[in-house]
């Protein structure tokens, strides 16, 4: 069992790669690079209880299913989490629906819903197995400085880490990207999500729902036995009016949205708020350190793609490095780390527009875009073979694979 380290303190500070955020992504890097020969320092601001306690959860996709098995800690995951085996997709009141189905994949689930907990924790625990992994938690990084053969970070404890590359993995607000002066571009939304769990009287029968209205899109996922997850995107004031109702008014407003398909209707716990919004940094890379996850890009949450790209990003960096240093290579170096850069940022880019477009063509109100939306709903649903090719994409299951691409 991975346990709380006041994280240990070694007389010999050289590792290969440095981490820098143990969150979910952070963890998965670390635990994909397990068989790769390479020692890793793992920095993380809170302690590893802290880190877990987080109350989020997350729409996970088949790629990142795949990334979690080729770890091996898939099988202790999945009996803790939810699984939904069909999305209908619908535009607000129209009747017209467009329903996912997991046979169109060929899998027993489209995809799972998961909390925060349950996937750091089993990270945690599999890393506290490794022996190439150094956890340095509670640890804040002050200054990082590079050279042409390597790295050295200052922590706030006065202690320093020498290491052959740096990986930043610590979030949308980077402060080893923002050090390293990599820009990058992007906007706020308008709107904010709502994100609440809620109980319904009756089963969710395993299916999902993304209902497109003109303030924003409205998920129901399911999150457990007897919980669904609700992620409400409105416009700021109105988002923030939500928060704000009791939980009585608040299940009355849900039910003009949510319907009544489910019976009565409950609302487990606190209700969460965050702004959205897009941001892509200007390159990935620079020599001797790598961005992934949060730190390297931001979405719409339509569509779940978030953490699941983040995930992405770990698996295709840890593949890159195994090789190149299979291959007796400086993994620092910037024709190594442009491998990765070169994978990822196009995929990436691909999947941040198309939550920017998903949402900017149907949180809208103008007539004509109205009909030519519901007409594309009509006809994805009506020629199977696109379908299946925008179920494989929102699933990340189209592109280069860094699970199911062997190392050489």
């Amino acid at each position: 069992m991975a346990q709380d380290v006041t994280c240990t303190a070694s007389t010999a500070f050289d590792y290969d790669i440095a981490i820098v955020g143990g969150g979910v992504v952070g963890a998965t890097l670390a635990a994909s690079l397990k068989d790769s020969g390479l020692s890793i320092a793992i920095v993380e601001a809170q302690s590893q209880s802290e880190a877990v306690a987080k109350g989020q959860a997350y729409a996970i996709h088949q790629s990142s299913r795949q990334a979690f098995e080729e770890i091996g800690v898939w099988a202790e995951m999945e009996p803790q989490i939810e699984y939904f085996r069909q999305v209908r997709l619908s535009d607000a009141d129209s009747p017209h629906v467009v329903e996912f189905e997991s046979k169109e994949l060929q899998t027993q689930a489209i995809g799972y819903v998961a909390k925060h907990q349950v996937l750091l924790k089993e990270l945690q625990n599999f890393l506290a197995t490794c022996q190439q992994v150094t956890w340095f938690c509670p640890a804040l990084v002050t200054t990082t400085t590079y050279d042409a053969k390597g790295a050295t970070l200052q922590l706030g404890s006065g202690e320093s880490l020498r290491v052959r590359m740096v990986v930043a993995a610590d979030g949308a607000r980077s402060q080893v990207r923002e050090q390293a002066g990599i820009k990058t571009h992007g906007w706020p939304y308008w709107q904010s999500c709502v994100v609440a769990t809620i109980a319904p009287e009756k089963h969710h029968d395993h299916i999902a729902y993304e209902k497109f209205w003109p303030s924003g899109p409205f998920a129901i996922l399911p999150a457990a036995k007897d919980e669904c997850r609700i992620v409400w995107t409105a416009p700021h004031q109105e988002a923030q009016a939500l928060v704000e109702l009791n939980d009585e008014q608040f299940i009355d407003r849900l039910y003009h949205r949510y319907g009544k398909q489910m019976g009565q209707l409950s609302v487990v716990g606190k209700r969460h708020l965050f702004p959205a919004k897009w941001m892509h940094a200007n390159r990935y890379v620079k020599t001797r350190l790598a961005l992934v996850g949060d730190a390297a890009h931001s979405c719409h949450p339509v569509g779940g793609q978030g953490l699941n790209l983040g995930i992405r990003d770990a698996a295709t960096l840890a593949q890159v490095l195994t090789v190149a240093h299979q291959h007796k290579e400086d993994i620092g170096s910037l024709m190594v780390l442009h491998r990765y850069q070169n994978w990822r940022r196009q995929q990436n880019l691909l999947s941040l527009g198309f939550t920017d477009i998903l949402n900017r063509t149907f949180s809208n109100q103008w007539f004509p875009l109205m009909q030519v939306r519901r007409l594309g709903l009509q006809v994805m649903q009506r020629i199977p073979p696109l379908k299946i090719w925008s179920l494989k994409f929102m699933a990340g299951l189209h592109g280069r694979s860094a699970t199911s691409t062997k190392l050489s």
